[in-house]
């Protein structure tokens, strides 16, 4: 499976499970009011967390896989950003808040 077919079933998944749809465009992958997720693989981690900065709401990095959820564990410690797995399950909660 390529990394960005494991992408977009995760982002899929994640959306339909937050009741939204999947962005395949520019901008973050899945965008609620009050959060924002960006799928990524283990390579892309970084990406990920420079495309959430700047948001006010909570915001995660949804790993497309298990190597890719221990990469965004590592890389997020030690800040505001949320973990999640493929499945949209919450490992590490967001501490951003709305301003």
């Amino acid at each position: 499976m390529s990394p960005n077919r494991s992408h977009d079933i995760a982002a899929d998944r994640i959306a339909r499970k937050l009741g939204t749809e999947y962005n395949r465009g520019k901008g973050p992958d899945i965008k609620k009011p009050n959060m924002v997720v960006e799928v990524e693989t283990d390579q892309t981690v970084k990406d990920g967390l420079r495309q959430l900065q700047g948001f006010r709401k909570s915001v995660y990095i949804a790993g497309s896989n298990q190597k890719a959820l221990n990469v965004a564990l590592k890389t997020t410690k030690n800040t505001t950003v949320g973990v999640m797995d493929a499945w949209g399950k919450i490992v590490k909660r967001s501490s951003r808040k709305k301003r």
